[in-house]
């Protein structure tokens, strides 16, 4: 799962990815050099180090996901609740809650996932 982690700018990277997949490697190097200011061997030594990772594929010059970006987060936050609350999620929320006040709003689409769960 370490492999998984990805550092703020690795984080910038994949989003231009998981935002304009798929694209050809030539496209996310543009992307990259207009969003990051990379010359086009950092673009394509990041993303190899990213597809060894197995996040992303770039098959005959056409870079996607393999890990979509909400199963990716999603893994992320597992992982999170896991090493820092024993991964119990409601520890995670009272944590939370003790710094940030949930409106209302947030309480109620908290309740619809719980309700779903319970189906």
């Amino acid at each position: 799962m370490n492999e998984l982690k990805l550092g703020l700018i690795e984080t910038r990277f994949a989003n231009i990815i998981w935002n304009h997949e798929p694209l050809s490697s030539g496209e996310l190097a543009k992307l990259a050099e207009a969003e990051l200011g990379w010359k086009r061997t950092t673009t394509y030594t990041v993303l190899k180090r990213l597809c060894d990772r197995g996040i992303f594929q770039n098959l005959q010059g056409t870079v996607s996901s393999i890990l979509p970006k909400d199963e990716f987060y999603a893994l992320q936050s597992e992982k999170f609740v896991e090493e820092t609350f024993h991964g119990s999620l409601p520890a995670f929320l009272a944590a939370f809650g003790t710094r940030k006040k949930l409106s209302a709003r947030e309480l109620d689409e908290l309740q619809h996932i719980i309700d779903d769960m319970r189906r």
